[in-house]
């Protein structure tokens, strides 16, 4: 076997070896020891600290301030648990330093130092007997089996700071933040592919697609990695993965995403195209630095088409009808409204998906493309190269299109592009963020459209806010009380009474206690009547057009909303959470 087989044989053997080590939680277990032999103070022993929450990711010093030991008696205490020899401060300061190929951030952060013992072997010493993590890190850093040695966190900080000084520091550009080395990105890079992290990865994906979650939610604090899922548009904490230095789960998503793992200083966008178990799904990730490392956001687009559907919506029969009428015009501009999280790419998706014909060609322009739809020429916009949305629509209607779709009209150059487009022959679909169908107009004409021009173009606006669906296997009717109507008085301002029965939240395994499964819209549908369009001018009211709109027969969404309580497919609770009544 040649060395590097070598190398690379012993690796996996340590993989191996602390993949099975950190299958038990031994940190709660070495808590448990502390409490079974009173050496915790009275507050934590009797649970007045929640120390078990995060005790996987609690620094070792903070676990010894919860405990009535000296930092000297507590590494005894330590090394006894964990079966391991204790080193002292004067031979960890008299033995060579195996620490140039480590960064000081990491020797720091996870209190540890690293030198060579009397016989030439390599050792760590730690506060953390039970962090598998740094100890793992250390080997592949080092291409070597590592002894661990147990030192106090006394210790080991008088250590750090004599040995490594500022004779060692790292090399920092102008604002002060470190420059990672090449050894570190390869380091940092071995870590990231390792099982664990992978293995780590994968299951917080496969989670993430077993609770329907939108978003994982991934968060470094000073207490340790926070988990989050935003599941049908509320975060749901979620268990941390154990025994994974949160450093190398950030750059392990990134190697996933084609990001770049050595910038921590900057925000980096990717993406990818994964399979989890039999799902395909299309992956958007947003990585930001924080005050405690690199926050991370992964945003989960199944590419199930049957999603697109138009009764999945939750348009009411009504505003189906008006929608496809609306759908067969040959030009003008429609609007989704509504603010961010709402639904309206889904909206616009579903659509396409309605007009994606042979007989039609229909471009897109999006900020990014989060439903690829065969048949559909879509396009991301580039601004760091010019490409925007108003310099794409300049170029897609020389494209020939029948349909075209702008992601977000956000500026008075896009607004007008869109406007000229409809104008012409096309129509034109996009989304704006208001508060209502009505207020769209006034939006349009602040973006700098002349009334005119959206008197001529302007066909519908279609509002929305997503409320949770009742869980259909646990809902339960419920008939309200004087009581209930006194504790909010909104519920009497929509128009329920008590006595009124109504289906409400209960809480099963389907649907994770929650009493919700799913989601669905609330819509209000503005159509164009003469009488909307001689209030478009310079001073427009938006309230006049909302009760022009109101009289020419809209449902609101509070009274779309409400009927989908009395129908039993929402409560009042989820509708007052997003929408106000006017």
């Amino acid at each position: 076997m040649t060395a590097l087989g070598r190398i690379r044989a012993s690796s996996w053997k340590t993989v191996q070896r602390l993949e099975t080590a950190m299958a038990s939680d031994e940190s709660l277990q070495f808590l448990e020891h502390l409490r079974r032999n009173d050496h915790l103070v009275k507050s934590a022993a009797a649970g007045g600290q929640p120390i078990e929450q995060g005790a996987g990711s609690r620094p070792q010093s903070k676990l010894w301030e919860l405990t009535k030991l000296s930092a000297g008696d507590f590494a005894d205490e330590a090394a006894r648990f964990a079966g391991l020899s204790r080193v002292t401060l004067q031979e960890l300061l008299s033995a060579p330093a195996l620490n140039e190929a480590f960064s000081q951030r990491f020797l720091r952060e996870m209190t540890v130092f690293p030198y060579q013992t009397a016989d030439g072997a390599a050792a760590l010493a730690v506060a953390d007997p039970t962090d598998r993590a740094a100890q793992r890190a250390a080997e592949i850093v080092l291409r070597r089996d590592v002894a661990i040695m147990v030192a106090s966190v006394e210790d080991l900080s008088v250590v750090l700071d004599r040995r490594l000084g500022e004779d060692n520091a790292e090399p920092a550009d102008a604002a002060g933040e470190i420059i990672l080395r090449e050894d570190d990105i390869e380091s940092l890079r071995d870590l990231a592919s390792g099982a664990p992290v992978v293995r780590a990865v994968n299951d917080l994906l496969e989670k993430a697609v077993e609770l329907r979650a939108s978003d994982i939610h991934i968060e470094p604090f000073q207490t340790g990695l926070v988990v989050r899922m935003r599941v049908d548009g509320l975060l749901r904490p979620v268990t941390a993965p154990a025994g994974v230095l949160p450093q190398a789960l950030i750059s392990r998503i990134k190697i996933v995403a084609n990001l770049n793992i050595a910038e921590r200083r900057l925000p980096q966008d990717g993406a990818a195209r994964l399979r989890v178990g039999r799902t395909d799904i299309d992956v958007r990730v947003a990585i930001m630095p924080m005050q405690h490392g690199e926050s991370a956001v992964v945003r989960i687009l199944p590419k199930d088409r049957n999603l697109l559907v138009v009764d999945k919506l939750g348009f009411s029969p009504a505003h189906e009808v008006k929608l496809r009428r609306l759908l067969k015009l040959p030009h003008g501009l429609i609007v989704v409204t509504g603010p961010t999280g709402s639904g309206k790419t889904t909206t616009l998706a579903t659509v396409l998906s309605i007009l994606n014909e042979p007989g039609r060609k229909i471009l897109t322009v999006e900020d990014p493309v989060e439903y690829d739809i065969p048949g559909v020429n879509q396009a991301q916009v580039k601004p760091a190269i010019g490409l925007t949305f108003a310099a794409a629509l300049r170029s897609f209607v020389r494209q020939d299109p029948d349909v075209i779709m702008v992601g977000e009209i956000r500026d008075n150059e896009t607004a007008h592009v869109a406007i000229h487009a409809a104008l012409t022959g096309h129509l034109v679909l996009t989304t704006l963020h208001t508060e209502s169908a009505p207020a769209a107009v006034p939006r349009l004409l602040d973006l700098g459209v002349e009334g005119y021009l959206l008197r001529s173009t302007l066909r519908a606006v279609v509002a929305q806010r997503l409320v949770r669906q009742l869980c259909e296997r646990c809902k339960t009717p419920k008939a309200l009380v004087d009581a209930d109507i006194a504790e909010d008085p909104r519920l009497g301002e929509l128009g329920f009474r008590a006595g009124e029965v109504l289906q409400s939240p209960c809480g099963c395994e389907r649907c994770g206690g929650t009493g919700y499964r799913g989601r669905l819209g609330v819509f209000e549908l503005l159509e164009m009547t003469d009488e909307i369009r001689s209030l478009i001018g310079e001073r427009t009211d938006g309230h006049k057009i909302d009760e022009a709109a109101i009289r020419a027969g809209m449902t609101t969404m509070i009274a779309d909303g409400i009927a989908k309580c009395r129908a039993g497919l929402t409560s009042p609770s989820e509708l007052l959470r997003v929408t106000t009544a006017r």
